[in-house]
């Protein structure tokens, strides 16, 4: 395991002399480091709630937040403040303990997979040799502070939510490891940055041949929706069923953690999939440095979650297990088989 290896140096010599002392050791390379990236996903995240409010205000015809603020920009900061303001309250029968440890695991969980996404060849925390298994471990862990907030909150709504969840993210979870692991056979490696140098080699693994690219892009893409319980894939959230899924009985900012976790782990599947199979910070043009290709890719692949919730409606529970058991999953394997037989036999992308 290498942490800020290759990038670390990279990035220390390409600043001016003399270089502050902390960046030259690993710590506070992934202090500094850290603390840009998470100020950057946690900015895009909340203004992507009005964004989203206004997009969605667009596509039926209303307007969405426009008074707090210019065009209601301001708009994420007012409802911070209003959700600050709000007590926090605890039902009675609920084990406590639990009911106010799981909203901060589940943005803690979220925002440890940011250590190995890479924005640039240089704007990243850690270099991990398993930095892919890194970000599925930690996610795949998203299940346990939901399913703790259900069972926790002692009432019938949040533990149905809680067991859709758990049922949904162990369903998909199968689909997302094997179409994440086309771009691992094809390179070899676990590392994030080295499956988005091999791509600046040799092309983006989309528009790889027979198939098995596009295809694997596809089922991630759309497992990792379920994996965030975006629409069509919020049964675990269904109002009209569940009230507001394991949030019913949390308030305030505790209450706010949850959407706020939902955006950010969004923005990070986003982010993944574009370094996986988009080529990552190489564009088809050279005329704009990495971290602008890197983050063009991630909020349009944002956008488009947009714009699949306000187009689509809500699987019914048996609809969405029969897409992951009967299509995702025998296509994820198809797509494993056809990487493996492609490289074996022909050596990898042309």
């Amino acid at each position: 395991m290498t942490v800020a290896s290759n990038a670390s140096n990279s990035f220390i010599m390409s600043l001016p002399s003399p270089v502050p002392e902390i960046l030259t050791h690993p710590v506070g390379h992934g202090l500094v480091m850290g603390t840009i990236i998470l100020t950057f996903f946690m900015l895009i995240s909340a203004w992507s709630i009005w964004f989203e409010r206004r997009f969605a205000g667009r596509m039926q015809s209303r307007v969405g937040p426009n008074v707090v603020g210019p065009a209601g920009l301001l708009q994420p900061i007012a409802d911070a403040i209003k959700l600050l303001r709000k007590e926090n309250l605890v039902p009675s029968g609920a084990d406590k303990v639990l009911f106010w440890l799981s909203p901060p695991m589940t943005l803690f969980f979220t925002l440890a997979t940011l250590a190995v996404i890479p924005l640039s060849e240089d704007l990243l925390v850690a270099e991990l040799d398993i930095g892919l298994l890194w970000v599925l471990a930690f996610s795949g862990l998203l299940l346990f502070p939901t399913w703790i907030a259900g069972w926790a909150s002692n009432n019938k709504y949040t533990l149905f939510a809680s067991m859709r969840a758990v049922a949904q993210g162990i369903s998909y979870e199968i689909p997302l490891l094997f179409s994440a692991i086309v771009p691992v056979v094809v390179v070899g490696s676990l590392s994030i940055s080295d499956i988005v140098r091999y791509q600046g080699e040799h092309g983006w693994l989309l528009f790889w041949p027979l198939g098995p690219g596009a295809l694997g892009f596809l089922i991630f893409f759309v497992a990792s929706l379920a994996e965030a319980n975006r629409i069509p894939f919020d049964v675990p959230e269904a109002e009209s069923e569940l009230v507001a899924g394991v949030t019913v009985e949390y308030s305030g900012m505790m209450y706010g953690l949850f959407p706020m976790t939902e955006y950010v782990h969004t923005l990070i599947t986003s982010a993944l999939a574009s370094a996986l199979f988009l080529g990552g910070w190489y564009g088809p043009f050279g005329w704009a440095p990495g971290v602008h290709w890197m983050v063009g890719k991630t909020l349009f692949l944002f956008f488009v979650i947009f714009w699949a919730r306000w187009s689509l409606v809500r699987f019914r529970s048996d609809q969405l297990m029969r897409l992951c058991w009967v299509w995702l999953v025998p296509l994820s394997l198809l797509c494993v088989c056809g990487a493996a037989l492609w490289v074996v036999y022909v050596g990898g992308v042309a």
